[in-house]
């Protein structure tokens, strides 16, 4: 058993690692597509004569609505996931996605049909939000469960460089169509493109994820009938408890570095000092080239190290690296691409994240105690973080990196408790193995 759980990845891994992080990418793609275009999406959903910063928050507010409504999908879906399986909810995800994703490209705006336009725009994102909610957390365990207990790391870092790749994929298109197009053509029709694009590639992936294997982990569960006897949501609640806390911390972590550095900056940067957009997309590319790198770094690294140091000394670069961005990039602007990649490898370190998670609870309610967790807390600070930041910026327009900041700390912070609750680590490790020992 020792050399089933410590050896390499096979084939077989590859291509479920492989499958997942593609499907992954293009529905992480979907999902962000809005917020490169938030700028353009805002003047064509909202009245012309509305203020600029009232504007910018409504339509950040309708991309927030993605992120509130992803409790109630994810946890749906990982309830069947549990259940009857996890490969089943894996491919049911993105279809929900491309559909909602094509139906936006599609949209008369609201100088054709008024009020009904944002209001259509912001049923769209509720259905992305209730896709999402199931893709990640549900991939997370999809990857774990298949490979060695000692590759846990490596592979879900290598999942969330896939996810990643979804918004470096957004961020390219937009360049693409900024550097193109001209700003009037993208606002009559050029915004729409990588709605239907993203569309069309998630039922494709949704065809190729048919080639995927059921886990190991729910095979044995269901062939030896321990599959979750209550409802896996009331078991997690119930017997799980500081395990949510610290995996909603972590969700916290991943969302500041994500939604603010690479998903906000752009428009920051152009906003505040009035750099190009296509030169910001730019910038915005290299940083997530560089944050996927990062994420497979620190998972090789939780692998070798666990996920107390890799917290510690991961926020740590983290803060040093975003502070150090955004002050030198406000009083020196050729200082962009490099601060830029550095930020965006720094941020790399939220690739430990869901190696802390997928531990914390055992096999029969793992996706519904990821889903919950993960899905709650992006709900709450992934949704709301884009407004907060926004109205913090009427303040200071160091907003980003202030909160950035004050989120390293949490992270700091909690791999110092990790750290502490290491005598709990071996009971972890047991639990864990009890799940995936038969199945690897």
């Amino acid at each position: 058993m020792q050399h089933a759980q410590s050896r390499r990845l096979n084939r077989q891994d590859f291509k479920t690692l492989s499958l997942a992080a593609l499907g992954g990418a293009l529905e992480f793609y979907d999902f962000i597509i809005f917020v490169f275009f938030a700028a353009v999406i805002g003047d064509l959903f909202f009245p012309v004569n509305m203020p600029d910063w009232l504007r910018q928050v409504q339509t950040f507010g309708i991309f927030a609505a993605g992120y509130l409504a992803r409790p109630l999908g994810g946890i749906i879906m990982a309830h069947f996931g549990d259940l009857v399986g996890r490969k089943r909810m894996f491919s049911l995800s993105i279809l929900l996605m491309a559909l909602p994703t094509l139906a936006m490209g599609l949209l008369p705006t609201y100088a054709s049909i008024g009020i009904a336009a944002p209001l259509l725009l912001l049923l769209m994102r509720v259905l992305q939000g209730a896709a999402i909610g199931g893709e990640v957390p549900g991939a997370w365990v999809f990857v774990a469960e298949h490979v060695p207990r000692s590759r846990i790391g490596f592979a879900c870092g290598t999942l969330t460089a896939g996810l990643t790749l979804g918004i470096l994929l957004g961020s390219l298109v937009a360049t693409l169509l900024n550097t193109s197009m001209t700003p009037a053509t993208i606002s009559q029709y050029g915004w729409r493109i990588p709605f239907f694009i993203g569309g069309i590639f998630g039922l494709i992936a949704m065809y190729l994820r048919r080639w995927l294997q059921e886990t190991p982990v729910f095979i044995e569960m269901k062939a030896q009938k321990a599959l979750a006897e209550e409802l896996p949501l009331k078991a997690v609640i119930a017997n799980h408890k500081k395990e949510i806390v610290v995996s909603m911390l972590m969700t916290w972590l991943l969302s500041a570095g994500i939604v603010v550095v690479i998903l906000m900056t752009p428009t920051w940067l152009q906003k505040q000092f009035g750099i190009p957009a296509a030169v910001a997309l730019q910038a915005n590319c290299l940083a997530t080239v560089t944050l996927m790198l990062g994420c497979i770094i620190s998972g090789s690294i939780v692998d070798r190290l666990g996920a107390s140091k890799t917290f510690i000394f991961g926020s740590l670069f983290l803060g040093i690296c975003t502070w150090s961005f955004y002050h030198m990039v406000a009083a020196d602007a050729s200082v962009l691409m490099g601060m830029y990649a550095l930020a965006g490898l720094s941020v790399g370190v939220v690739g430990a994240v869901p190696y802390v998670m997928v531990r914390a609870f055992p096999a029969e309610v793992r996706f519904t105690g990821i889903s919950f967790s993960y899905n709650v807390a992006y709900a709450i600070f992934g949704g709301l973080t884009p407004v907060f930041v926004t109205l913090i910026m009427r303040l200071t327009p160091m907003a980003p990196a202030y909160y950035v900041l004050a989120l390293s700390t949490i992270g700091l912070l909690t791999g110092i408790y990790l750290s502490r609750d290491l005598n709990s680590e071996a009971a972890k490790e047991a639990k864990f193995a009890e799940g995936v020992a038969s199945g690897q």
